[in-house]
């Protein structure tokens, strides 16, 4: 009977951590589920932003581009050549998609917490910023990428994929399960940790000195967002090139 009380109390202090939240959220009941909305709502707002730009390059196309055009061509270099160096020369070309999504999405989510003025929204509870301020959003990127990641090892190598999980010899099975069910977590709590200490070295000096200190931080700011989306998407490339290669 103890032990049954204990086991019951060990139960409800895990789930009390699992409450645990940092700051205030505005949350939507849907069904059984809630949401935070804050996350939902600047999520939607980026991914609307995204297609905007791409669209208007393609309006007018020209054999020499310019202006916008020239940016977005320039984005796509940069995307298809980090995929190509990840993945090999060799079936690179169906990842681009996956690897170009990622890539501007965690980018634009990352610096969506500085110029945009999220405070002017008032909500019942908590404020507007940056998705990737919220562990969901991060979780909720890293996941596809476990997802392509064992996709293409299945399309490329069939049932002997798995095998890869028992070399060098089958008592390193657990290690090399354990690797691959890591490779989430270390994506998603890389880049909400990174963001969110970055949010916050911003807030200490702008709160104290508000006139100057802003600019410079902003700067550091787009440095950091640009890193952490060229790491994750790196990262990824990497992982799914692994996967069909069947190398560490």
């Amino acid at each position: 009977m103890h032990i049954e009380q204990l086991q019951i109390y060990e139960i409800n202090d895990l789930y009390q951590v699992s409450n645990v939240e940092v700051g205030q959220h505005f949350y939507w009941q849907i069904g059984n589920f809630q949401v935070h909305a804050q996350v939902l709502v600047t999520s939607w707002i980026v991914i609307s932003l995204l297609p905007a730009l791409p669209i208007a390059a393609a309006k007018n196309l020209q054999a020499i581009p310019t202006g916008s055009q020239n940016f977005i061509e320039y984005i796509l270099e940069f995307i298809r050549d980090l995929t190509r160096t990840q993945v090999g020369e060799e079936g690179y070309r169906p990842r681009v998609p996956f690897v170009g999504t990622m890539f501007p999405f965690i980018f634009v989510s990352n610096r969506s917490g500085a110029p945009f003025p999220w405070r002017l929204v008032q909500l019942p509870h908590g404020e507007l910023a940056a998705p990737t301020n919220d562990i969901n959003t991060t979780v909720a990127s890293a996941l596809p990428t476990s997802v392509a990641h064992s996709y293409a090892g299945l399309h490329k190598r069939g049932s002997s994929y798995f095998g890869k999980h028992i070399q060098p010899t089958p008592v390193l099975l657990p290690i090399n399960i354990l690797e691959d069910s890591t490779k989430p977590l270390s994506l998603s709590f890389r880049l909400f940790g990174n963001i969110l200490a970055d949010e916050l070295v911003v807030a200490v000096p702008v709160s104290l000195v508000p006139l100057i200190v802003p600019v410079p931080m902003m700067l550091l700011g787009l440095f950091t967002s640009a890193i952490q989306a060229l790491i994750f998407a790196t990262l990824a490339a990497a992982y799914i090139g692994e996967s069909t290669e069947g190398h560490h």
